[in-house]
């Protein structure tokens, strides 16, 4: 696999001529389901490169790097992919998911059969050794999820049937509602980055933000430094149980469910007892149709959950939070941070509805580098989030070679840093969450451009927040 290479700076990319005389409205209306059926990095974060970008736009992104609408079509997406990168082979993915299970398998067994007293007598040692034990199945069984996240896309093999069943087997083993997670999924791809629409990671508008933490709205570009326990104590709790915070009560999904079109969001909101959850079948994540699988999803989370509770009665719960439970919770982990990571960023916008299309908001994705551990254990899907936005029944085997056909498409549009490498991803998720806090658009902008959100917060990074009158409060 190509890597990009690492940039100090921002490099934004001119948009080749052939694709900018293409139309913003001709891929207004495309959809995921326009991706063709046969098959379902290196611009940062601080400052402009030298080369200009070609654009009239007034907007900036929050670092204030100047910003211009995505104005190429899904079409030239497509067109621009090798046709033989659609192809999927459900042999090939068969093996990455028996070199996944394996590789569980021989850690668990050289563990628990050679980290004991009689081998390593030192109980500080045998304590560290466990620890590894955890943070190393964490990473296979992340990489387990991500094959199983491939099956829900169908890029698994050409087989729906195969797909389903492995990745309702595996997503299962790890307590995940695999037919329920995969449609609010496939919702989230239909309305990347809509403020109003997208299903996960929806950022605070500024409003939101200040009500939530008891600010009239112009004392935010007033308020000092958030303090880094403060940060420290977020990070914490994010990481910890943002994911099953999510499957239980939507947090960081969009909360506009009474348009749920049957009518079954109405009163119902995120929250713990709000009725927005991925185990109920009545949930306005899904409508009447979704119920058997629904169903379906929460047997097999309810089998896996009746074998680990077998098996802690069996070998006792402290040894299962040991073999099983710790290392899930590291899988918690990388999952909140790897999509937090794709979609948050100082240099991503958001849009309103008026302003979104399904073009713009899959160019609002961010490719990273998370070296071997992101490559080959996580299967690529940090370095080629932005592709798998725009086609994402392209396996993960070819999404490497995707990814540069459709730069020349994107051009300026496409993002990634890859800045630091492996480390560089790990510590981005502290700067991110301390520079991404809510949204808003440019001091002053009219019209469309008014509907293109950026990051804002208020701990002096990149540009201020809007000032706002208090006499209008």
């Amino acid at each position: 696999m190509s890597t990009t290479a690492p940039s100090p700076g921002a490099v934004l990319h001119r948009v080749p001529a052939s694709t900018t005389s293409s139309s913003v409205a001709s891929s207004a209306n495309i959809s995921p389901s326009d991706t063709p059926k046969a098959s379902g990095s290196s611009t940062s974060l601080s400052s402009l490169a030298s080369e200009e970008v070609g654009t009239s736009s007034k907007l900036v992104d929050t670092l204030g790097n100047p910003f211009s609408i995505p104005d190429y079509t899904i079409g030239d997406i497509h067109k621009a992919i090798p046709k033989h990168c659609f192809e999927r082979s459900g042999l090939r993915g068969l093996g990455y998911v028996a070199r996944d299970i394996v590789s569980l398998g021989v850690t668990f067994y050289l563990t628990n059969k050679f980290v004991t007293p009689e081998y390593v007598p030192s109980t500080a040692a045998r304590a560290g050794l466990w620890a590894l034990y955890t943070f190393v199945q964490g990473l296979f069984a992340t990489g387990l999820w991500v094959l199983a996240h491939e099956c829900g896309h169908q890029s698994f093999s050409p087989s729906k049937t195969l797909n389903d069943t492995v990745g309702w087997i595996c997503h299962s083993a790890l307590l995940v509602p695999y037919f329920s997670w995969k449609i609010s999924h496939g919702k989230h791809h239909k309305a990347t980055g809509n403020m109003e629409r997208d299903m996960v990671f929806v950022p605070k508008a500024k409003e939101v933000y200040a009500s939530r933490y008891g600010y009239m709205l112009h004392e935010l570009s007033e308020l000092a430094e958030e303090t880094p326990i403060a940060t420290a104590f977020h990070l914490f709790y994010q990481q910890l149980g943002g994911w099953p915070a999510y499957l239980i009560t939507n947090v960081t999904g969009h909360n506009h469910h009474e348009r749920q079109s049957e009518g079954r969001g109405k009163g119902k909101a995120n929250g713990f007892g709000g009725g927005v959850n991925h185990f109920n079948m009545s949930s306005p994540l899904y409508e009447s149709k979704d119920a058997k699988l629904i169903l379906l999803s929460d047997l097999g989370v309810l089998l896996a959950g009746s074998i680990i509770f077998a098996l802690s009665q069996k070998f006792g719960w402290t040894n299962m939070l040991v073999w099983y439970f710790l290392p899930y919770l590291w899988v918690n982990h990388w999952l909140v941070a790897i999509t937090l990571l794709q979609h948050t960023d100082p240099t991503l916008p958001h849009y309103t509805p008026t302003a979104w299309t399904y073009t713009r908001g899959a160019a609002a994705t961010i490719d990273r580098e998370f070296g071997f551990i992101g490559r080959t254990l996580f299967h690529g899907i940090i370095e080629t989030h932005v592709l798998h936005h725009y086609v994402s029944t392209i396996p993960f085997y070819h999404a490497d070679e995707a990814t540069e056909a459709i730069k020349a498409v994107m051009g300026q549009h496409y993002r990634s840093d890859t800045r630091g490498g492996s480390l560089g991803f790990v510590k981005s998720i502290w700067t991110t969450i301390r520079t991404c806090q809510w949204v808003e658009p440019n001091e002053g902008a009219q019209g469309e451009e008014a509907g293109v959100l950026f990051f804002r917060n208020r701990n002096g990074v990149g540009i201020p927040p809007a000032k706002t009158s208090a006499t209008t409060q």
